[in-house]
């Protein structure tokens, strides 16, 4: 036998050997380079719990850094930002500081705070300020946009409908040229009374991608696995946050009554490999336990756990 094949043979054995004793006595890190090789959704973290401090306009803003130093330190993705951040003089260079110094990127953006997109009179309003904010995520690095169409005491008309696909074909053409994907987020309002909000955007603009809030469906009495698998090949995007079974939200994911195990097999069923963001928020007058940071931290290790992302 040749001294090469002996030496291949060598190496052989000797990798097979490290490769079971590996598994022995270190599970964890073999588990962890399986889901390295096979992960693909990104996991994101959206600011509204900074924002929520600062009633009316729900502009984070003025905590910015902070939230770069907490999601970098739980570990997360990405940081989904609100519009509000993007229409500040100098959010551009503050964003790409705030990057390279905690090192984790923009993600991208949810949209639609004091909007209503079936009014027509707010059309051009909209254009505008949509050719403002979508350039300044573009230059920042995000690449995903949530659209939240707004709310009317009614179900919304045909002709409010029309005015709010009207709109929203605009954000796809600009979001196009700038190479950002927008999906369309939903609250409550969208998906009541049979979906009608949702099904009326999508008659009118089918090639809409979808950004589900899975605890918004469910406090919207729609089963998000129902929802998973009749839209499934729309979802490019998720929001994940935890309630108990009273409707009340947790302090961190992971703590609550959501059926977050038989969410995650529909998403696998569907192929679901676009991006997700855990969102927190907490109930009025709420302390927390832990710091948010932590907060953070443990919501990202029990999605890492759940969904294998």
């Amino acid at each position: 036998m040749c001294k090469n094949h002996l030496s291949g043979r060598r190496d052989f054995i000797l990798k097979s050997l490290l490769g079971t004793s590996s598994a022995l006595l270190f599970p964890d890190l073999l588990f962890a380079a399986k889901l390295s090789d096979s992960k693909k959704v990104k996991v994101n973290g959206h600011l509204w719990v900074y924002a929520s401090k600062f009633p009316p306009d729900w502009d984070a803003y003025p905590d910015l850094e902070n939230v770069f130093m907490d999601m970098s330190y739980a570990g997360l993705d990405g940081i989904e930002l609100m519009e509000s951040i993007l229409r500040h003089e100098g959010a551009v260079s503050r964003l790409k500081e705030y990057t390279k110094r905690y090192n984790i990127p923009v993600s991208g953006t949810s949209y639609g705070v004091g909007f209503t997109m079936c009014d027509s009179s707010q059309f051009q309003k909209i254009a505008d300020d949509l050719a403002i904010v979508v350039p300044k995520l573009a230059e920042v690095g995000g690449k995903t946009f949530g659209v939240s169409v707004g709310q009317v005491d009614h179900l919304k008309t045909e002709a409010e409908l029309d005015a709010q696909a009207k709109i929203l074909k605009v954000l796809i053409r600009i979001c196009a040229d700038h190479g950002i994907v927008p999906n369309l987020h939903n609250h409550t309002y969208e998906i009541e009374n049979g979906l009608h909000d949702l099904k009326g955007t999508l008659a009118r603009v089918p090639e809409l991608k979808l950004g589900p809030d899975l605890n918004w469906l469910i406090r919207g009495d729609v089963d998000p696995v129902e929802f998973i698998t009749t839209y499934g090949k729309q979802i490019v995007y998720l929001h994940i946050r935890d309630q108990y079974d009273n409707g009340e939200w947790t302090e961190y994911v992971g703590q609550g009554d959501t059926d977050f195990t038989r969410i995650a097999t529909a998403l696998k069923e569907q192929g679901f490999d676009g991006q997700a963001a855990i969102e927190l928020a907490f109930p009025n007058n709420f302390t927390p336990t832990n710091s948010l940071k932590d907060d953070w931290k443990l919501s990202r290790k029990f999605v890492r756990k759940t969904f294998g992302w």
